[in-house]
């Protein structure tokens, strides 16, 4: 994998939160969603690779832009990638004006993504720190001691950050009972986990049940960043097992690590739409703007963050 692929995705993400930072606070998600994922479509055919959409937006009859199975960049370039991507993760988010959205990209070799279904996955992540303690299996309570004794603090020290849904009551009151503290978010769980593997972001863990696809992204960026992973497919009916299963998934119990959901040297970037605990939202000034972006590689371990200023003059895409 060219190394120089990190830097080109960091255009491609700037240009996805670019378009929807227009749309932050207005109300409209699928206006957001629509200006990012046209962004960031038009700039993936400016980069050199021989790309395939394999976490996108829906099938190709639910999306119209950035479907799974979509060709992207050049058919004829020498760099065969596979492709997952959220233009806009935390489109309500974004629609509401609240913390946390981010434009977000994760390339890796061909046959290197999960071919997560859209649904639900049971998810425990942490940073390199507690790499190797977690275990989905576990109780909550379990888990945490395992992450404080590795982190050589007390359990009162560690923040884990939950989506604030009913199905996550029962664990949210056993993580206080415990002695966590809890960072519950409404939205978008690709940026919390990620900020676990950043040591000052101040989270320390990620639990719950969320989006699957949203689990591989999440993965990717783990990957690069030496952080850990557990994830399990969550069926809520028959017919989501038999999608599963038509994209090659047989085994339903299957616990997936970071390493079965994104293989290979996998690149990832992000750029912050509106800002959280792991990049600044977009800035916009008098003929331009101002991002803040990640950018990382598995290969070197390298990350990268970005402040970049676009002046709009020089600038037509935007």
């Amino acid at each position: 994998m060219d190394r120089n692929l990190a830097m080109e995705l960091a255009r491609v993400t700037e240009a996805a939160a670019l378009a929807c930072g227009r749309w932050v606070g207005k109300g409209n998600k699928l206006a957001a969603d629509d200006a990012a994922t046209e962004a960031m479509r038009r700039t993936l055919d400016s980069i050199d690779i021989n790309g395939t959409v394999v976490i996108g937006e829906g099938e190709m009859d639910e999306a119209p832009m950035l479907y799974i199975g979509e060709k992207v960049g050049n058919d004829s370039a020498a760099n065969e990638v596979d492709i997952a991507v959220d233009p806009l993760e935390g489109t309500n988010i974004c629609a509401k004006g609240m913390s946390g959205a981010i434009a977000t990209i994760a390339l890796a070799p061909k046959g290197g993504f999960l071919h997560a279904p859209d649904m639900y996955m049971e998810k425990i992540v942490v940073g390199p720190a507690g790499k190797g303690a977690i275990d989905i299996d576990a109780s909550p309570t379990e888990n945490l001691k395992r992450i404080a004794e590795a982190k050589s603090c007390y359990i009162e020290d560690l923040t884990v950050v939950v989506l604030d849904r009913p199905r996550h009551d029962k664990m949210v009151s056993e993580l206080r009972k415990a002695g966590a503290r809890i960072h519950l978010i409404s939205d978008g769980d690709v940026s919390p986990a990620i900020a676990t593997a950043v040591e000052e972001s101040g989270i320390d863990l990620m639990m719950g049940v969320g989006g699957a696809p949203e689990g591989v992204l999440a993965a990717a960026a783990l990957k690069c960043m030496g952080g850990d992973m557990q994830g399990r497919l969550v069926f809520m009916n028959n017919e989501e097992r038999e999608r599963a299963k038509s994209m090659g998934i047989d085994d339903f119990d299957k616990v997936y690590g970071v390493d079965e959901m994104a293989r290979g040297e996998v690149v990832f970037a992000a750029s912050g739409v509106t800002s959280g605990d792991l990049l600044r939202g977009v800035r916009y000034f008098s003929g331009g703007a101002i991002t803040h972006s990640i950018v990382m590689r598995a290969k070197s371990r390298t990350v990268r963050f970005i402040e970049s200023h676009h002046y709009f003059d020089f600038k037509p895409l935007y």
